[in-house]
């Protein structure tokens, strides 16, 4: 349907708000933050500890998904600050492999006796492994983005993962009833050993506290430069026990060292039939929070393994459970989508006991929500709590957790769960809420907040086309032309049809692929569409049938050209991976840009020949980076062509990073290229050489585009809504741009949605071909739109003034229209609309043309199977 966009800049926007596309996201399964450093015994503290302490860093959350894909969120607050109104948000998607899922998930530190406690570690002080409903564990390659080793659990089907505090083993609930623990010392990954085996499913799993181990009095000297830090490894931490929860109505304690049984608890039935136990967890004191399929939650003495309290709190299943950060507040979610909070309640007064304990409180069910339509699969925390000792319960922080949840809605929700009594607390009034949604941070009151779901699509503006892409297959629609009274006219005269608008879909294809699609691109003109997963890229030529429909052809000798190119090392005779994580064309069609998956290499290769051929190939991503401040620190520069740096030859902490953005300018000669790590590179076209490192960005960009009038200015957004532009010719910052985000308003760098994409009207282009206006001049030369999930908005980026909030005016009929924001006189110099929800893609097809791709939650909802609902009163 065509409508009018009305005064985002005279004259206005003809608008086709497609919600044509089928694109369905898949739901969330599995949620989960790094774990933070177990303290150190000694109590010594060095002084990066002491620096790192003082800040309130935010972990990388992985959130797994139901087709097996994992995709990665980084907190869009800079370094140095605490808010960050877009909370966390996706930078890269470890793509699974094809059919397969994610059921569960655990973070564990790469060398955790290296790590300062309350750290934040990056990707490389990372292990990320999974499990799928099968009997193999996955170990995940978090920079390269692939799957780095599985090992199989000997057991059948792995149901539940879980690492101990100390990062060492990994234990895993089979399908056979036994406890199977990995070793994770030394970055390995091996079988450790086997508990005795049950006869039922284990079903969920959960490590005790730690405790204190005896002194290591015969540890070998390392010599006098050494003995001052002798008193760090003095003492280490070890796990006495773990408790199971299983397919039999009942709970387990193990003992670690000999993989017995200790205890067994049982929970509720109903007509004799099994209850499944499907959430357990431990806290610093050592009681034992469990969850089953009746809806109970129960909370157990883990001495005596008797129940403490017992809530009928979910009208059936319990799937998931966290733990506050400090241990006196317990959240359950499940099928019926409401998420439970139990507080602990002190009933001794006066008491000052440094933990809690069942002789000075109680648990109580709280509060109550609901912030999903579906079943709520994952629960999470940040910061995650560890159940220490109560002698070593860790430093209060600053801001207020955050529970995030996910499920079969495809959302994920932040939620600000300050303690009720942190807020009667001395501290409560330094407390800040970090997503700045509001001044109430107590779960109960607080407001939540969903992060938009996104997906792949692609436009050809010339051939008015829009793509989709899914896990393994591309669907093309084409959006047909609005026809004029002309068009109607001429054809009631000649005796035809009556001509139409709207769209028809061209092309459903499907791949056979190893991996989940990552990538794909449509050029400008149709001809070509090129699609990748991990391990190959396709490349196709498109043709129009006389029925409108399109037909792919597959370009066999594309990917022989790649492996000519990617594997001219000559140490290895095996195929070479020809996956990619970005394509781009040229503005004309004749050139291929790509970002290579396995190693960040970039190829630019050209289509105008009768067989593909690769032009050149740049590798100045392949340099090891370490970040210092925040910021990217470059290694040492290494020469385009030459071979790969071997993994054994890395400095420790170093990141290999992967492109994730391309960028080619309006008149084909600047190309950029952007990786997860914030570093942008420069290459010349025309003479096919690299041209320079742009200054690292805080965060990875979001968006990468080159200004049509000025082909020479790169544009990069940040996930905080942030603008940073470049003369890449140059090498500088240009004028216009140097306080751009100080003078930017609240109500666009403080959207909760970051910026997804960033346009320029053709109309603008045209100023400076025709010759009307030079560049300096052209009133609209440096108009850009910006879009998000839930808003669109176009900034003139060259005006020096002063952006001022949305004043209140009384209602008019010559008004602004609700959800329009302007600043300016007719809002020629920011305008902001939010009435177009949700947006996947948005593109120019011509002069004053956009196409705005939707997909409204209540489309993607409707595929869903009916939710959990039970009646109250009278009801059958």
């Amino acid at each position: 349907m065509d409508q009018s966009l009305p005064s985002l800049a005279p004259p206005p926007l003809s608008v086709h708000r497609c919600r044509f596309v089928d694109f369905t996201p898949s739901p969330i399964t599995a949620l989960a933050f790094p774990p933070s450093p177990l303290p150190r015994l000694s109590g010594k503290r060095t002084g990066k500890d002491r620096e790192r302490e003082t800040k309130d860093n935010f972990g990388t959350l992985a959130v797994g998904h139901a087709n097996g894909n994992i995709e990665l969120y980084e907190w869009t607050a800079e370094e140095g600050r605490v808010q960050a109104p877009q909370g966390w948000q996706p930078v890269k998607t470890l793509v699974g492999p094809c059919l397969s899922k994610i059921d569960s998930m655990a973070f564990v530190l790469r060398y955790p006796d290296a790590m300062s406690p309350d750290a934040s570690p990056t990707w490389s002080e990372l292990r990320l492994f999974s499990s799928g409903g099968g009997s193999e564990l996955v170990e995940w390659d978090l920079q390269k983005g692939c799957i780095k080793r599985t090992i199989s659990s000997q057991g059948g089907a792995i149901w539940c993962i879980a690492a101990n505090p100390a990062s060492s083993l990994l234990a895993l609930g089979c399908e056979d009833g036994s406890v199977r623990l990995l070793s994770l010392t030394a970055d390995t990954l091996e079988h450790h050993r086997r508990f005795d085996r049950v006869k039922c499913r284990v079903l969920s799993i959960a490590w005790g506290p730690p405790v204190p181990s005896q002194p290591r009095r015969n540890k070998p000297s390392r010599g006098a430069e050494d003995d001052s830090d002798s008193d760090d490894d003095e003492e280490d931490w070890s796990d006495s026990w773990l408790v199971t929860g299983g397919s039999d109505s009942s709970m387990r304690k193990w003992d670690v060292a000999s993989g017995r049984v200790l205890d067994r608890m049982s929970t509720d039935k109903i007509r004799g039939e099994r209850t499944l136990v499907w959430a357990v967890s431990v806290l610093g004191d050592g009681t034992i929070i469990s969850g089953d399929s009746l809806g109970t939650v129960k909370f157990w003495d883990h001495i005596t393994c008797t129940q403490l309290h017992s809530f009928t709190a979910h009208g059936a299943d319990v799937l998931c459970m966290t733990v506050g950060p400090d241990g006196t507040s317990v959240y359950t979610s499940g099928v019926d989508q409401k998420v439970i909070q139990f507080s602990y309640v002190t009933t001794t007064s006066g008491s000052s006991a440094p933990a809690i304990s069942s002789a000075s409180g109680r648990w109580t069910q709280s509060t109550s929500r609901r912030m999903h339509s579906h079943d709520v699969r994952a629960l999470a925390m940040w910061p995650p709590y560890a159940p220490l000792p109560p002698a070593h319960k860790r430093k209060a922080r600053t801001v207020a957790p955050i529970l995030v949840s996910g499920g079969l809605d495809m959302s994920v929700v932040l939620t600000p769960a300050l303690a009720a009594k942190a807020t009667s607390s001395a501290a409560a009034p330094c407390m800040v809420n970090p997503i700045a949604n509001g001044v109430v941070m107590t779960f109960e009151d607080s407001y939540y907040r969903r992060i938009g779901y996104s997906a792949k699509i692609c436009f050809s503006r010339q051939a008015r086309l829009v793509a989709s892409m899914h896990e393994s297959g591309v669907t093309i629609w084409r959006v047909l032309k609005t026809p004029t009274l002309d068009d109607i006219v001429q054809a009631v005269d000649n005796d035809q049809p009556e001509p139409k608008g709207g769209w028809e879909k061209a092309l459903d294809m499907e791949l056979n692929v190893r991996t989940n699609l990552i990538a794909i691109a449509l050029s400008d003109n149709g001809r070509w569409l090129v699609a990748s997963d991990m391990y190959e890229s396709r490349l196709f030529q498109l043709t129009t049938t006389p029925n409108g429909t399109i037909k792919p052809k597959r370009v066999r000798s594309f990917a022989s050209v790649l492996q000519a190119h990617l594997s001219s090392n000559g140490k290895s005779k095996a195929p070479t991976s020809t996956g990619a994580t970005s394509f781009t064309f040229t503005p004309d069609s004749s050139k291929l840009m790509m970002a290579t998956a396995t190693q960040p290499r970039i190829l630019y290769m050209d289509l105008s020949t009768e067989e593909p051929s690769v032009l050149r190939r740049f590798d100045q991503h392949l340099e090891r980076s370490r970040r210092v401040a925040g910021r990217i620190q470059r290694g040492v520069s290494k020469e385009a062509g030459i071979d790969e740096p071997e993994e054994s030859n890395s400095s420790a902490g170093s990141e290999l990073s992967s492109v994730v953005r391309l960028a080619v300018s309006p008149d084909g000669q600047w190309a950029a290229s952007a990786d997860d790590s914030g570093r942008i590179n420069v290459y010349n076209l025309d003479s096919l050489q690299y041209h320079t490192t742009l200054p690292s960005l805080p965060l990875s960009p979001s968006t990468l585009s080159f200004i049509p009038n000025a082909p020479h200015t790169l544009l990069a957004t940040l996930p905080n809504n942030t603008i940073h532009a470049f003369d890449v010719e140059n090498g500088d910052v240009p004028s216009w741009s140097k306080e751009l985000n100080a003078r930017l308003p609240q109500n666009f760098t403080g959207a909760f949605d970051p910026v997804l994409g960033v346009l320029f009207d053709p109309v603008a282009s045209c100023v400076q071909t025709n010759g009307v206006a030079p560049e300096d001049t052209a009133p609209s030369s440096k108009d850009a739109l910006f879009w998000g999930s839930t808003w669109v908005c176009r900034i003139k980026l060259d005006w020096e003034g002063s952006w001022r909030g949305p004043r209140k005016r009384r209602k008019s009929t010559s008004g602004p229209r609700p959800g329009v924001h302007t600043v300016g006189q007719d809002g020629q110099h920011l305008k902001m609309v939010t009435q177009y929800r949700p947006i996947l893609g948005a593109d120019f097809f011509g002069p004053g043309e956009l196409v705005v791709v939707e997909r409204p939650l209540v489309d993607v909802l409707s595929k869903l199977p009916p939710a959990y609902f039970k009646p109250k009163y009278g009801a059958t």
